[in-house]
């Protein structure tokens, strides 16, 4: 080899190089359309998903959504009933300065001890009652976290319950099941962890008649109950927030329940069709799937239960767990319920997309956040 022929063998290899990456590029677009044709056959195959009708006027909705929600809860299986208000026991107490953090507990009634966190303000008191947010955690694959996330600037831009509680707020957040202190709590034991210990949860449920889906959705309304009950807590004032399955949590506790006033949710929202068809099915656990919903309905039919609660969402266009193509559906076929109830509720349905972002919280996602529980939670 000469010094001249340098540059041509060069040449070639950056050519093979190149010719090597286009062909993965080439197959990858492949099997990509190949997992859209497959979603989108499976689909067909299935039938039609009823599209989600808008009535005349909010009245009619008002019976629509009475529909929607009874097939929620039979869709979610036969849930244990829940006693009117937990007897939850404070296990500990700590002075933070601005606020206290106590560790609180209770029974379930399915054979777990549910653990949770209240951050409290110090000037909430019985004659002084605060709003309150009730907080989902996410998933991400971090099991240990669980409740911890309201502490930690992980999923967060900030520790969001002590944030809240330093704007006044009464932040209260369990432990979801499989999550936290109840992981590995599931019905193989400590054997079983992490994502083993939410698939045989989620196997033990199904054979009891019930989906881990509506047994979590279940402990969160426990949760508000006890929320709601606390003494310090203004129950007319309340919202519920999360990020990913926090988000999920709580669009379905707007859904299910009149309780809470306002909800932010961000990341984890778009069209169960959506999602089959782009082949992105992977991209949700276990835990996300309830039997039988596409039968009667996709996630816009959810969400519209919350109209004309105030409801925002902040998505990603590049969130591989939330077909942009499903979140602009929703937006559009939502905000005509929405538009039912005048033009003040018109505007209480915000669907915030920002493009370039993947499933990520932003600063600018968290600012929002605290103006929206702000003004229509706390009233300002």
């Amino acid at each position: 080899m000469t010094i001249a022929m340098i540059p041509s063998i060069i040449s070639c290899r950056l050519l093979r190089t190149l010719a090597g990456w286009a062909a993965l590029i080439m197959i990858a677009g492949n099997i990509m359309a190949f997992e859209e044709e497959q979603g989108i056959a499976w689909l067909k195959a299935a039938g039609t998903v009823p599209p989600l009708e808008i009535p005349a006027s909010a009245e009619a909705w008002k019976a629509q959504r009475a529909n929607i929600r009874a097939l929620l809860w039979k869709m979610m299986g036969d849930l244990p009933p829940r006693e009117a208000k937990p007897a939850a026991t404070i296990v500990s107490r700590e002075d933070k300065g601005d606020y206290f953090l106590e560790k609180f507990e209770f029974d379930n009634g399915a054979g777990e001890t549910v653990k949770g966190y209240c951050f409290l303000p110090k000037s909430a008191t019985p004659e002084n009652r605060a709003p309150a947010i009730l907080y989902c955690h996410w998933h991400g694959g971090q099991y240990d976290i669980g409740k911890q996330e309201m502490l930690q600037a992980n999923a967060t831009p900030v520790a969001a319950g002590p944030a809240l509680a330093k704007k006044g707020y009464v932040v209260l957040g369990i432990d979801a099941c499989c999550f936290g202190e109840r992981n590995g709590n599931g019905p193989d034991g400590k054997t079983q962890k992490g994502s083993n210990g939410e698939m045989t949860a989620a196997k033990f449920n199904l054979w009891m008649g019930r989906t881990l889906w509506g047994m979590i959705i279940r402990d969160d309304l426990m949760a508000l109950d006890y929320l709601c009950a606390r003494k310090e807590v203004d129950p007319a004032r309340i919202g519920v927030t999360g990020i990913s399955m926090g988000s999920t949590r709580a669009w379905w506790i707007m859904a299910l329940d009149d309780r809470p006033k306002a909800a932010v949710c961000v990341a984890c929202m778009t069209r169960y069709q959506d999602l089959i068809r782009q082949g992105m099915l992977k991209s949700h656990g276990i835990y996300y799937f309830v039997p039988g919903l596409l039968k009667h309905f996709d996630t816009e039919a959810i969400i519209a239960c919350a109209a004309p609660r105030p409801i925002l969402f902040m998505t990603g266009d590049q969130d591989g767990g939330s077909p942009i193509s499903g979140v602009r559906t929703i937006g559009s076929i939502v905000s005509r319920v929405y538009s039912l109830h005048g033009a003040d509720a018109a505007n209480k349905f915000n669907n915030d997309i920002y493009p370039g972002v993947a499933h990520v919280y932003l600063p600018a996602m968290w600012d929002k956040t605290m103006a929206w529980m702000d003004r229509w939670v706390k009233g300002q």
